[in-house]
């Protein structure tokens, strides 16, 4: 038992100090610090938004550290406590060692998911849109679902999020919502998350209770940033404004505030109507319609690239079924990550899926081309 533990211990140190050198801890707690010098600055908050960014960057990366120097401090600790457990024969002890080490085991492995997160705009907070698809009301329905998941994933990590438009369905649901997820490295997390999910229950529509398979859509996009020059003409885009509606068709606010924006040369209509101005819902729309220009500049150029390397996309656009009936199962048809607990999963808890989506996505890279 003790030379299990010793070995498993070993693989634990060289795991962590991979994630030391990936995440470069000396660079790390210089970037803290300067930061930590101009959070101190007392202008500020002049500028609400870049202070905003700048708080929540100095926040992400004092927890990397905070988790990179805990889990050093615990596996130190957790080799002495076994160590005296053995000289001392003491059961308690050594059964103490091995749950603690249990426990690091699954907190090294989330953080190791972390550092794989080196894609160009992996750091970037993310804009999700979910769209209903096949269906009829039922994707509708499994639309509005999904849009719950990911708003409760959000929450149980303590994420910010920001909505920026939902359009109801008539009957049930929704026919699309955009929101933002506003921490970094949100963009690389959720991305593994794009793609078509498929929902396979007894209607709860249907009056004589067959069962029904629908589909929506999910869309994971990086917000952008001034550094990415996304510049749109005022000559290339056309503005309408509307009237707010929510569920039913009825009129959240009595106003002409809500804001579709049409970007003509590629045909792009993106929407806001969450904020209470006009110009809100405008400046919304237009970081929504910056990142759409975004990823349709960064898929013409992977075309571009696959082409030169006579290459096709390496897998289906469907990539997720969730089955609660004839039988209970989630499952993810890339990774064959699995679970019996459809529940749990519609609840948010979806960090399994994602962590195998991106060790995946990892390794679908590294594979080399034929």
């Amino acid at each position: 038992m003790a030379a299990d533990f010793s070995v498993v211990l070993d693989e634990l140190d060289t795991t962590l100090r991979s994630i030391e050198a990936v995440l470069d801890v000396d660079r790390l707690r210089r970037e803290v610090a300067e930061l930590e010098q101009q959070a101190s600055a007392p202008d500020l908050w002049n500028d609400v938004e870049a202070a905003q960014a700048l708080t929540s960057k100095l926040s992400y990366l004092q927890g990397d550290l905070r988790r990179v120097e805990e889990l050093r401090s615990r596996l130190d600790d957790v080799g002495l406590l076994h160590e005296m457990a053995v000289e001392e024969s003491d059961e308690a002890t050594a059964a103490e060692a091995e749950r603690e080490l249990a426990s690091l085991r699954q907190a090294i492995d989330e953080l190791e998911v972390r550092t794989l997160l080196s894609g160009e705009y992996d750091s970037r907070e993310a804009l999700v849109t979910i769209r209903s698809e096949a269906g009829g009301v039922d994707a509708a329905d499994f639309a509005e679902m999904l849009m719950r998941m990911y708003l409760r994933w959000a929450e149980r990590h303590r994420y910010p999020v920001e909505l920026y438009d939902v359009s109801y369905a008539e009957e049930a649901g929704i026919k699309s919502a955009t929101f933002a997820v506003k921490q970094p490295y949100a963009y690389g997390t959720l991305s593994v998350e794009q793609g078509t999910h498929r929902l396979v229950r007894i209607s709860p529509f249907d009056n004589q209770g067959r069962r029904q398979t629908s589909f929506a859509g999910v869309e994971v996009l990086p917000v952008v940033e001034q550094t990415d020059h996304v510049d749109i003409p005022e000559n290339e885009i056309r503005i309408d404004v509307f009237r707010s509606s929510g569920p039913g068709g009825q009129s959240v606010n009595t106003t002409d505030s809500a804001v579709r924006i049409t970007h003509l040369p590629t045909g792009i209509v993106v929407s806001c109507q969450n904020e209470k101005s006009q110009i809100q819902n405008r400046a919304a729309a237009m970081r929504v319609l910056q990142a759409r220009l975004l990823a349709r500049r960064q898929e013409e150029q992977r075309a571009e690239m696959d082409a030169l390397r006579g290459e096709g996309s390496s897998w289906g656009n469907q990539m997720r079924s969730y089955v609660l009936h004839p039988y209970q199962m989630v499952k993810d048809l890339r990774t064959e990550q699995e679970t019996g607990n459809t529940s749990a999963v519609l609840d948010g808890d979806i960090d399994p899926f994602i962590e195998a989506g991106i060790r995946w996505r990892r390794q679908q890279e590294s594979v080399p081309a034929s």
